[in-house]
């Protein structure tokens, strides 16, 4: 079994956005003109052997990309294959509060993404503190994005040490750092290792990609850490498995990077 723990089924809206203008430099493809339907994303899935993505809302300052219900629309047309995350706008802390409630209780998502680079404030920001606690209250992961950005906004808010402060302040709260946090991976091995309830994805990275210290980290203690992931549509399913087998972790290690941590982690 294969586990996508962060891609997005993106709207047009989220497509065209202007902020993602810096990434077709990468992934050398055009902004699409129509809505992308959702089987189009499930035969990705089919292509690159994966059974389950963990899609996500997109809440920004300015706009909402992808909201919650389109998420929920989308995981309705193919329920077996898609599992639902939500966002929020942490500047109402209050509307946010219910809007986690609503994502979990009512819309059945398994976790809450927000990007600190969209706000440009780092995660130990006061608007964050309260959806950390309802996510904490609600037993689901918080889920976030280390390391640089690829779209032209500010990196340092990216910095997996800020995690540290949010760990040691919400010790109960089951934190996901996203796009194994490049430049600054060893940070993030650093405090994943320190704190039982955080954890790296690999989302935005190709296997051939991953760093030596990541690997060498999920064929040892990391191994119960580290979760597979895509950033779709930004990359494929099976291009970034290319070179998996590559990388030398065992039978054990291998099942818990695709599979068995993202089922742990966000209860599938």
């Amino acid at each position: 079994m294969i586990i996508d723990a962060w891609a997005q089924h993106p709207t047009l809206r989220h497509a065209q956005d202007p902020i993602f203008e810096s990434l077709r430099r990468w992934t050398k493809m055009p902004a699409p003109t129509a809505e992308i339907p959702v089987p189009l994303t499930v035969a990705a899935m089919d292509a690159g052997q994966v059974d389950k993505s963990l899609i996500s809302a997109w809440v920004a300052p300015r706009n909402i990309m992808i909201s919650n219900d389109e998420v929920a629309s989308f995981v309705a047309q193919a329920p077996d294959r898609l599992v639902g995350v939500g966002s929020v706008d942490i500047s109402k802390p209050m509307q946010a509060v219910k809007e986690i409630r609503r994502c979990i209780n009512d819309l059945g998502f398994k976790a809450i993404r927000v990007l600190p680079w969209l706000w440009e404030v780092p995660p130990t920001d006061r608007r964050f503190y309260p959806v950390y606690t309802a996510c904490a209250d609600l037993g689901v992961p918080f889920c976030t994005q280390i390391g640089h950005t690829g779209p032209l906004m500010p990196s340092e808010v990216g910095r997996p040490i800020y995690l540290d402060q949010v760990a040691l302040d919400f010790p109960e709260l089951v934190i996901v750092g996203g796009h194994i946090g490049y430049p600054w991976t060893e940070e993030a091995i650093a405090v994943a290792t320190k704190h039982e309830n955080v954890y790296i994805d690999t989302s935005a990275y190709t296997a051939k990609r991953y760093p030596e210290e990541l690997v060498k980290f999920m064929k040892g203690h990391g191994r119960h850490k580290v979760m597979f992931g895509t950033n779709y549509p930004m990359i494929l399913p099976a291009k970034a498995l290319e070179g998996i087998n590559d990388l030398g972790l065992d039978e054990e290690a291998a099942r818990l990077f695709l599979s068995g941590n993202a089922k742990r982690v966000f209860g599938l």
